[in-house]
C-alpha cells in the first residue's frame, strides 16, 4: 500500500520560510509525477506544485516565485521549500502522488490518485 508521510509544517510570520517534506514508501518517485496542494478552511484544494519525472516544474501563479518543488531520487522523498511567507498561504498542504491506473484530480499536467495526511501551515501576519 503506498503510503506517503508529510513533515515540516508549523507556524511562522509573515515573510518567514518553510520546508515542507514527502517521504514515499511502496512508490518510487523518479518515474512518476509528485505535487503539493493545499486546502485552506471554507475554500477547495487547490494545485501549488508539480514535479515531473523528467524534473520539469510547474507552480501555481499565487506562489511562483516564492516556493520551490525539489525530489531526491535516491532518498524517494519530495520537498517544498516556502519563502517569503503570506498569510494566506495559510493551509493544510497535502503530498501527492501520480496514480495514472485509477486517475483522481489532474494538475499540472498529471492525475494524482495518493495522498498524504497533510501538514499545517499558518502564517501570521
Amino acid at each position: 500500500q503506498v503510503q506517503l508521510v508529510e513533515s515540516g509544517g508549523g507556524s511562522v510570520q509573515a515573510g518567514g520560510s518553510l520546508r515542507l517534506s514527502c517521504g514515499a514508501s511502496k512508490y518510487t518517485i523518479n518515474t512518476r509525477c509528485m505535487g503539493w496542494f493545499r486546502q485552506a478552511p471554507g475554500k477547495e484544494r487547490e494545485g501549488v506544485a508539480t514535479i515531473h519525472s523528467d524534473g520539469s516544474t510547474s507552480y501555481a501563479d499565487s506562489v511562483k516565485g516564492r516556493f520551490t518543488i525539489s525530489k531526491d531520487n535516491a532518498k524517494n522523498t519530495l520537498d517544498l521549500y516556502m519563502n517569503s511567507l503570506k498569510p494566506e498561504d495559510t493551509a493544510m498542504y497535502y503530498c501527492a502522488a501520480e496514480d495514472t491506473l485509477y486517475g483522481g484530480t489532474w494538475y499540472g499536467g498529471c492525475v494524482y490518485g495518493y495522498w498524504g495526511q497533510g501538514t499545517q501551515v499558518a502564517v501570521s501576519s
